[in-house]
């Protein structure tokens, strides 16, 4: 297999996915309540459409990252990426705390808030990373072998869901719950989320091992487009058939409020979409958004939330516009976030390099 083979459809649906996520959260938090209405076709639609943002991201971020750890193994690098993917997990992590930590508070001398514990994107991305990485290890760098934990993975944590739904973590410290649990108030929990990763991950081993085979375009667009349908259209029938078959109550339950196999139905026809029109979508625009999501997210987050300050867009304007001044407003916001990231940022390579340096420095040891 060629070792200089690129992937242009990834790079396009990592800044379609942020994208979506800048002009979702935007809208989201500045939009009047009054306007909130799924009887309006158009906010139902935008609705729809950004619930599969963040499978979307979830998904590509565990396709791209397993599809480089086996590229590295066929170079002989795999040690130095699976070092690599721990660091940048770590790394993840400690920025997730970090855009909500209440510098402000604890200067004034209060530490009482703990909503700075609480979970999102970057700390579930980070964990998933490390999560792969020792799946790729427990499972001897076999590639056939992790292709299928990480599908039996991703479908039991799917399926278990009715499980874990409502779990709630009273006596264990709100720095591990919140991994687990939505009742302290985190955005994310590593189940079901790792499930999109897991997914993701599988599809990067067939990537891996078929990409140079004749057809194999054609054929992955084909599979993605069917597949994806079926888990729109047929996954809850599936999972309802499955209880008859063998009388296990939690396929019904798993059926009856299915959204994480329909949703991955959505992200296979995303996939679908960008990896059959990739010639198209290599624009340096494009790929450079792709390229700078964590700035791109870091930004965005300082802008809205308010970190570090506290004052942010949320807390200045709040939910006060109108649908027209939303829209009008989240393109905007697109184009300020996207040009300080251009032109005031660094990339990602060089921010994870800047970071793994300090990390090497606080571990004092030098960098491999």
């Amino acid at each position: 297999m060629s070792t200089n083979q690129r992937l242009y459809f990834i790079d396009a649906v990592r800044a379609f996915a942020i994208l979506m996520m800048l002009q979702g959260h935007f809208i989201d938090s500045l939009l009047a309540p009054e306007h909130r209405d799924m009887s309006h076709v158009a906010y139902r639609i935008w609705s729809y459409f950004r619930g599969i943002t963040a499978p979307t991201f979830f998904t590509i971020s565990g396709l791209i990252f397993t599809y480089l750890l086996l590229k590295a193994k066929e170079k002989g690098t795999e040690k130095q990426r699976m070092r690599k993917g721990l660091n940048r997990g770590l790394m993840l992590i400690g920025i997730g705390y970090l855009l909500r930590m209440p510098f402000l508070s604890w200067l004034s001398g209060y530490f009482g808030n703990t909503y700075f514990l609480v979970i999102d994107v970057l700390q579930i991305i980070g964990l998933s990373l490390i999560c792969i990485v020792a799946l790729y290890y427990i499972c001897f760098k076999n590639t056939r072998l992790f292709a299928i934990m990480s599908f039996a993975i991703g479908f039991t944590i799917f399926v278990c869901e009715p499980l874990y739904r409502t779990l709630t973590l009273d006596n264990v410290p709100l720095i591990f719950a919140n991994y687990v649990s939505k009742a302290n108030g985190s955005v994310f929990t590593i189940i079901p989320w790792f499930g999109y990763m897991a997914f993701g991950a599988c599809i990067a081993t067939a990537f891996y091992r078929y990409l140079e085979k004749r057809h194999f375009k054609p054929v992955m667009v084909a599979l993605l487009v069917i597949v994806g349908y079926l888990l729109i259209e047929w996954s809850s029938h599936a999972l309802f058939y499955l209880t008859k078959w063998t009388g296990i109550e939690l396929f019904l339950k798993a059926s009856n409020y299915n959204y994480l196999f329909s949703r991955l139905g959505d992200v296979f026809l995303y996939f679908a979409f960008f990896y059959g029109l990739e010639r198209f979508l290599k624009p340096p625009l494009l790929l450079k958004i792709g390229q700078k999501t964590l700035s791109i997210y870091v930004i965005h987050f300082i802008i809205i939330y308010g970190s570090f300050t506290g004052v942010g867009l949320s807390q200045l304007i709040g939910k006060t516009l109108s649908p027209w001044q939303a829209v009008f407003g989240a393109a905007l916001f697109l184009v300020v976030v996207c040009f300080i990231s251009f032109y005031y940022v660094r990339t990602n390579a060089y921010i994870y390099g800047k970071l793994r340096q300090l990390f090497y420095k606080l571990k004092g040891t030098p960098k491999a």
